[in-house]
């Protein structure tokens, strides 16, 4: 079965990527309409969707383009031996990319690599993101090693690793002209696309079959679990045609993270026609179809004003606050998980609602630097890895010259926030997820790369930090009033019973104060894309009731 997880776990860190982008900008980005081709979906309707309604969606579209099959055979060895098949990706019924999956078998190995592409719109200012996924496996599913590119930023970013017999796994990064070395465990039971595709044909597609595996994705560097339920045969409509197909749902957990749910469709020959996944409160859609038409033209999708959560009323200038309480309630009864830190505390109640205040807390006067105390979760907010590249012999210099002959750990912290403020000099959405090394080099990002800035530095004189995703409020952004997709850094300040100091260089370089109690955090992580997750699947599932400002 091609059933394409893998491809889903890249589209969703691609999106989550783009997600956090919004309120960090200096000024309100003006328009750029960029004409990214007609509405390939048919104009005054809907996209494809999964019951049927694309049928006179897709009326207007070439059907050359489309009902041509998905599969690109590159040579006339057999399929399951070297094969292509191509998606279109669609977001609210706009074509806004494509995803490649192409599977080859030779040497004694086999090579799976998915790739996804998407564009969109940020307040006018158009991105493209880019993320390809390789496997290395043995024929009976056995992983060998892996291979990564994510093109998220200005450049491209490149990991490379190699499954050694006890189980060690040794990657090589690299990006820039520079590589960096590290380890991990292989996590036990886990597969990769061809361990997983063997073990779909040994289930098979019977109605009613449910089994459970554990997916590594070598975007995340981590295994996620993943529930598998067969469902029954129904007609899918595809760009236009009407297939029988079978129903295929999947719940994939990230620990800590939520969970994503897909439905795909599933033809006889156990490959995946159509797949439909929540992200953000959107609808996303893969639909297989011609490698011209996946590779075509997309629609313009603007997604800021998408991500904006309305407040309940206007809050002001919301750093005048000591704490400000919220009342979340899910949207359709969905679950949903809000993370409790140092600056907010959380209460679920029995119907479902979310209590979150929001108390800034202040850095304790006189924690020194470098850390050296011995909580191995505030060690590991001390070292480097690909996105927070704290050992880079420029940021080094930067952070030095920003904390000057600062003592007080929370003083530095703060000069590393205001250096960060002032250092990125180009304030602007075209860029996706850049890394803190290509930041210092360009001096140009949202407040993604603000962050990711300022944690680096933070690290690079032994300030423990960490990334943090989820929302903040701002009065007025290019017309948009409310909570929008955000990052921000928490600081330890402290020994081991010192506190996480709220940092954030965006919203101080911009005249906005800094950080404050109109930050929702949604999820903390080390920079790394799969931190995203609980922003991807936790946004779209609440709405904000009300907002309590204590003075």
């Amino acid at each position: 079965m091609r059933v394409k997880y893998l491809v889903t776990i890249c589209l969703v860190l691609v999106l989550a990527a783009v997600l956090v982008a919004g309120p960090g900008c200096k000024k309100e980005p003006k328009p750029v309409i960029e004409d990214l081709g007609p509405n390939i979906s048919a104009a005054g309707t809907q996209g494809p969707s999964a019951g049927g309604s694309a049928v006179e969606a897709a009326t207007k579209i070439p059907t050359a383009a489309v009902i041509t099959p998905a599969k690109d055979a590159s040579t006339k060895a057999p399929a399951d031996q070297n094969e292509s098949e191509y998606l279109a990706v669609f977001m609210e019924g706009k074509k806004v990319g494509y995803a490649i999956q192409t599977r080859r078998e030779t040497g004694g190995k086999v090579t799976t690599s998915e790739e996804v592409s998407i564009t969109m719109s940020r307040a006018g200012v158009p991105i493209t993101v880019k993320m390809t996924e390789t496997s290395i496996e043995t024929p009976d599913g056995k992983p060998l090693g892996f291979e990564t590119r994510q093109l998220l930023g200005a450049m491209e970013m490149k990991v490379a690793g190699t499954v050694e017999p006890n189980g060690l796994v040794v990657m090589t990064t690299s990006a820039m002209g520079a590589e960096q070395k590290s380890t991990l465990e292989w996590p036990s039971g886990a597969v990769m696309a061809e361990g997983l595709r063997l073990l779909e044909r040994q289930k098979g597609m019977k109605e009613g079959v449910q089994y459970s595996v554990k997916v590594f994705s070598a975007g995340i560097m981590q295994a996620l679990d993943a529930q598998i339920r067969i469902g029954a045969k129904q007609d899918v409509n595809l760009l236009g045609r009407v297939v029988r197909l079978t129903e295929v749902t999947t719940t994939m957990n990230m620990p800590g993270a939520g969970e994503i749910v897909s439905t795909g469709y599933v033809d006889d020959d156990l490959r995946m026609q159509k797949n439909l996944v929540p992200v953000a409160g959107m609808q996303i859609e893969m639909v297989a179809c011609a490698k011209e038409f996946a590779l075509g033209q997309n629609d313009v999708f603007e997604v800021i004003n998408r991500l904006f959560l309305a407040s309940p009323a206007p809050l002001g200038n919301p750093d005048a606050a000591s704490a400000i309480t919220y009342t979340l309630s899910p949207t359709d009864g969905a679950d949903f998980n809000i993370p409790s830190t140092d600056n907010q505390q959380v209460e679920k109640l029995q119907d479902g609602k979310v209590i979150v205040t929001v108390k800034p807390v202040s850095a304790p006067v006189g924690g020194t630097f470098p850390y050296w105390g011995n909580d191995p979760t505030i060690l590991d907010a001390l070292k480097p890895n690909r996105f927070l590249q704290s050992d880079d012999k420029q940021i080094i210099k930067l952070a030095q010259g920003a904390v000057g002959g600062a003592k007080d750990a929370g003083e530095a912290a703060k000069r590393i926030e205001a250096f960060v403020g002032e250092y990125i000099e180009n304030k602007d959405l075209s860029v996706g997820y850049a890394s803190a090394a290509e930041v210092a080099a360009s001096k140009q990002g949202d407040c993604s790369e603000h962050a990711v800035l300022t944690a680096a530095m933070c690290r690079a004189v032994g300030i423990p930090a960490r990334i943090v995703t989820g929302v903040a409020y701002v009065d007025d952004w290019s017309g948009l009033q409310g909570f929008g997709g955000h990052a921000w850094v928490q600081a330890f300040i402290g020994r081991n019973t010192g506190k996480w100091v709220g940092l954030d260089a965006a919203f101080k370089g911009t005249g906005r104060g800094g950080y404050g109690p109109g930050h929702i955090a949604l999820a903390v992580g080390n920079g790394e894309p799969g931190d995203f997750f609980n922003l991807a699947t936790t946004l779209g599932k609440f709405k904000i009731d009300k907002a309590e400002v204590k003075k």
